[in-house]
């Protein structure tokens, strides 16, 4: 079964053509970064415009990657949940149309169990039940997969995303945007312990996250040291940032462990391209004899690709929409219509 996706939940325009869930005929993404760059972070409304006028290119590169006629795919399916609103509506309102036109099924997918799924593309042994750690711009999510569309939220940040975090760093330290990948190169030259952060879980929660105290910790120690007229090593601050995300993550997933029976963990989103939060999970994998996935760095961020692996599993069990297919900020996992 070939499914026609799409993805525009932020601000990466994505189209792929997907088989049977598990193998990529076509996965084409557009990045907004340059758009976004100068104002340090991304502004939903550009972001909008942006994915109105790429994502009729983008269909026809991946149609024409997976050298396909758009009658020959056998559905379509969007990301309709969460995101940008403005963006969101781009992608949905353009696959309706699609599927309309075609006569295809619709088929709505949520992002974040889109992330999940894009290891199933490249794991071909992988299968439910397994743990879930999503780490991106805009969510932080301890899951347990228990089948393929049957998700339990089992953990969240209860303000900031680990993704949003890592990009304020960035920006206090003057990096630019997005700063995932400098500050991942800072921290392996500095010094972890040089700077005691607070640590982001949340104390009365076992598998909750918080990440606000540790931006205004940043900002505040930034702040201190230029009214001081002081020179601080940026070094040792990425790494002090990055050793505090970790151990936030080392503990919920221990905790995770001990309460969960399930022996593998799936490893998904933007941030789980950071090299020290990899070798963070697989250290505490290893501790508790847990086998870890982790996408290929192409697939960590968005795409359509993921959108596609989810799309056919929830077509398989029955979940598919009508022209009335709306778009949604928020997130409800396993939602069916």
């Amino acid at each position: 079964m070939k499914i026609l996706a799409f993805e525009s939940s932020c601000d990466e325009t994505a189209a792929a053509v997907v088989e049977d869930g598990r193998r990529i005929l076509s996965n084409i993404v557009l990045s907004q970064i340059d758009i976004h760059a100068r104002f340090g972070g991304v502004v939903p409304e550009i972001a909008s415009r942006a994915h109105t006028e790429a994502i009729i290119p983008v269909y026809r590169k991946a149609l024409e990657e997976a050298g396909l006629d758009a009658t020959e795919v056998d559905a379509v399916a969007v990301t309709n949940r969460p995101g940008l609103i403005g963006a969101l509506l781009v992608g949905v309102n353009f696959a309706k149309s699609l599927a309309f036109t075609l006569k295809k099924p619709l088929i709505p997918v949520n992002h974040i169990e889109g992330h999940i799924a894009a290891s199933y593309l490249t794991s071909p042994d992988l299968k439910p039940p397994f743990l879930a750690l999503v780490l991106s711009g805009g969510h932080t999510s301890l899951v347990e997969v228990k089948d393929y569309t049957d998700f339990a939220l089992i953990g969240a940040t209860r303000d900031d995303a680990a993704g949003e975090a890592f990009d304020k760093a960035s920006r206090v330290l003057g990096i630019g945007y997005p700063g995932g990948k400098e500050m991942d190169r800072l921290a392996s030259m500095g010094d972890p312990t040089a700077i005691p952060f607070p640590p982001a879980a949340i104390r009365d929660h076992a598998f909750d996250f918080t990440f606000s105290g540790l931006k205004t910790a940043t900002l505040n120690f930034v702040h201190n040291k230029k009214q001081l007229g002081e020179s601080f090593s940026h070094e040792d601050l990425a790494a002090s940032f990055t050793r505090a995300v970790c151990l936030a993550i080392r503990s919920r997933l221990e905790n995770a462990f001990r309460t969960f029976p399930h022996k593998t963990l799936v490893l998904a989103g933007g941030v789980a391209a950071n090299s020290h939060i990899r070798r963070e999970v697989e250290s505490v994998c290893k501790s508790y004899g847990i086998t870890p996935v982790f996408p290929p760095l192409s697939l960590c961020g968005d795409n359509g690709a993921m959108i596609g692996a989810q799309g056919y599993y929830n077509f398989m069990d029955g979940i598919t929409a009508d022209e009335s297919l709306n778009a949604f900020a928020t997130s409800t996992m396993s939602f069916k219509f």
